[in-house]
């Protein structure tokens, strides 16, 4: 069968690889095709076009670049209606996919999203669409099924990717000697997209000065070099491809909200979240976002476990003062009992397994 793919920034490209590799376990004349990066490339998805091509973030920034979004559209369209594939995998980044989705249901291909849009933090009125456009969805959160149940939409949670990743995690012994750098470590998770490293990562390398005795270790990107990063956190170590090695020898970590706050909590590595964006963008964002929290840990587990930082309270000062408060024995002992209860929640499903299997199964 023929498979289009589309991920819209780096986990979505490491969904895909994944996904990929168990559908040509079980399909052994797959072909695909799509938008992605250089993880679902390497796994056997030919590109349309690059995902970093389309990697922007906030409201401003996305009506910045309407035209290179614009022509996007047109391109995958073209492809759609020349290839039509058999079935199409969206995965995430639900302001283009959603789109797609609906142009693909015109042309009465089956329709499967992955990481379902999160509209119960906001958005609640792409519900309708995701009802109308979406074959079938599947979710990487637990509580997700019964939100999308009670707007009838028939929702499947297929287990967490990325605790399925750390459950196979194996540390790598040689990892100080190979990047040269030495313990103790605080590891700086600035996010995948252009525009968030540069609000956040100068705020979290100055906070990490303040511990001289400490190395400074930035997860690097897969799609930015290691000069972009040297710019901003100029004697910081970039590690790059490798940020579960990073996180588990560090003695704890600074992450901008979003995925990398989960996998920092399942790799049981102490934590601050941080979260910088244009004031235009925040405001906006403000307006619509409902919920109390912005990490998905403290989301999951419907409680503030974890420190969020956000705004004008992302400063250095700050950071310094949440990251001392990491080490109190209070602070250590509700850690371990919230991490563990997330893990419980999460389960021990193999996503990339399920979804592969529900892809082929499912028209």
């Amino acid at each position: 069968m023929k498979y289009f793919i589309i991920s819209g920034e780096t986990s979505g490209d490491q969904h895909a690889a994944a996904v990929i590799q168990e559908i040509k376990r079980l399909d052994a004349s797959a072909e695909f095709s799509g938008i992605g990066g250089d993880l679902s490339q390497e796994a056997g998805l030919s590109l349309l076009m690059h995902q970093k091509e389309l990697a922007f973030m906030g409201f401003v920034e996305v009506i910045q670049n309407l035209g290179t979004i614009q022509k996007a559209f047109k391109k995958v369209k073209g492809y759609l209606k020349s290839n039509k594939p058999d079935r199409i995998l969206l995965i995430d980044y639900p302001g283009f996919n959603l789109r797609i989705a609906k142009f693909a249901k015109k042309l009465g291909i089956p329709v499967h999203y992955y990481i379902a849009p999160k509209v119960w933090a906001w958005n609640e009125k792409r519900v309708k669409k995701i009802k109308s456009y979406i074959d079938h969805l599947y979710c990487i959160l637990p509580f997700e099924t019964a939100y999308f149940k009670k707007h009838d939409i028939e929702a499947e949670y297929v287990g967490n990717p990325s605790w399925k990743a750390i459950r196979e995690f194996e540390p790598d012994p040689h990892f100080l000697e190979q990047h040269q750098i030495n313990q103790p470590i605080i590891a700086l998770l600035p996010g995948s997209r252009n525009q968030e490293i540069s609000a956040i990562l100068p705020t979290m390398y100055k906070s990490s000065r303040c511990y001289p005795d400490h190395t400074i270790c930035v997860a690097q990107s897969a799609g930015f070099g290691t000069e972009f990063y040297k710019e901003l956190a100029p004697d910081a170590h970039c590690i790059k491809g490798d940020m579960y090695n990073l996180l588990h020898y560090a003695e704890f970590a600074y992450v901008t909200s979003g995925t990398a706050t989960l996998e920092t909590a399942l790799m049981d590595t102490p934590q601050v979240v941080c979260y910088k964006t244009s004031p235009l963008t925040y405001s906006i964002a403000k307006r619509f976002i409902k919920l109390p929290y912005i990490s998905l840990v403290n989301i999951i587990l419907n409680r503030g476990t974890l420190k969020e930082l956000i705004q004008s309270d992302c400063n250095a000062e700050r950071l310094v003062e949440e990251s001392d408060r990491l080490s109190t024995k209070n602070e250590i002992l509700e850690r371990t009992e919230y991490y563990s209860k997330l893990k419980k929640l999460l389960g021990e499903q193999d996503p990339s397994k399920e979804l592969a299997e529900r892809i082929i199964g499912n028209e």
